[in-house]
């Protein structure tokens, strides 16, 4: 008898086999939580209540929660242009992040910094870059910190496509491996760096291919299924705790929407666009939890329901703060006017 329970176990899922029934659940929260505050962002864009532009990685949910699932406060992140779900999965308020797009001081920068430059050192979130493959030389520069002071913090790397043909994303690989540093490097392959797809861009077929060229692992994974992610997270995070180095993880993922919010989208036919939809990484792990008995399709609606009031009050929050004073433009610039 215990034999045939412990194959069927194993012929679970990596998620529902390593995390308890209220990790999964709440991961499936900051999913949701993630799609409807960029689905809030977007709205909010087209009133008139945030100015510049945006990136959302409304399709890209399961990659930022799957990959920070594991990571403590003490632990790092750095971020790209398209990091709201990389910051609410590693613990952003969402009122706070709001009231950054809206440009009020009570935001995370306190309204100097956006929509691409929200951090919160608290949580270990180094902050969005506005740099293509601007987060990897500090993801190293946080790593190189955590060993030198011989602490047990990891330091995740996320960035795109875009950024694994940068001089710092090969610079970044090398010098991690070079001193054994505790990061993993995630890029998410979502097929476009603005309008030019990553096979008219990269030379190899799979972007993890390149780990080989500075001897770590390097491992290509389905993006959008919240436990293939959560698996190679899960051994790459293992092994840079335990002082073996870092690793390299492709995230084969989509951006439903376009580049930015000035995007026309027209380098994407219909038929890929749609073809992603039915892969919608939220609608497969939610149907995983309840095919495993881990949650009801009544506790899912409520999670959702949840979330969509936390984004509301969190808009209403931006909207009643006070924007910044003008006689402080020149506040939290130096190291002394800490945010």
């Amino acid at each position: 008898m215990s034999r045939v329970v412990q194959a069927a176990t194993g012929n679970l899922p990596f998620a529902i086999r390593q995390y308890a029934p209220a990790q999964l659940r709440a991961a499936l929260k900051k999913m949701y939580l993630i799609r409807r505050f960029e689905e809030g962002a977007e709205e909010s864009y087209a009133r008139g209540l945030i100015h510049g532009t945006m990136h959302l990685s409304i399709g890209q949910e399961a990659s930022a929660v799957a990959s920070c699932l594991e990571l403590t406060d003490q632990d790092k992140i750095t971020s790209t242009h398209r990091g709201h779900g990389h910051c609410i999965a590693k613990g952003a308020d969402v009122g706070r992040m709001f009231a950054e797009f809206f440009g009020k001081q009570t935001g995370y920068c306190h309204g100097r910094g956006g929509s691409m430059h929200i951090a919160d050192v608290k949580t270990g979130n180094l902050g969005a870059n506005g740099i293509v493959g601007g987060g990897l030389p500090i993801a190293v520069g946080a790593a190189l910190t955590a060993k030198r002071q011989g602490k047990p913090d990891v330091t995740v790397c996320f960035f795109g496509d875009g950024a694994n043909n940068e001089g710092a994303f090969h610079e970044a690989l090398n010098m991690a491996s070079v001193w054994q540093l505790p990061v993993v490097f995630i890029c998410e392959n979502n097929k476009y760096g603005m309008s030019t797809s990553v096979e008219r861009s990269t030379a190899v077929a799979r972007i993890s291919d390149r780990a080989a060229g500075y001897a770590m692992p390097g491992e290509t994974v389905d993006g959008n299924d919240f436990s293939a992610v959560a698996q190679a997270a899960h051994t790459a995070i293992a092994r840079a705790r335990s002082g073996q180095g870092p690793s390299l993880i492709e995230n084969l993922t989509y951006r439903i929407r376009g580049h930015s919010k000035s995007d026309r989208n027209r380098y994407r036919t219909k038929d890929e666009i749609e073809s992603w939809v039915a892969k919608d990484p939220i609608t497969r792990f939610r149907a995983q939890l309840v095919s495993h008995g881990i949650l009801t399709d009544e506790d899912a609606a409520a999670l959702l329901r949840q979330a969509e009031a936390e984004v509301a009050a969190g808009i209403e929050f931006a909207k009643s703060s006070a924007a910044p004073d003008v006689a402080d433009v020149t506040r939290y610039v130096h190291a002394e006017d800490a945010i």
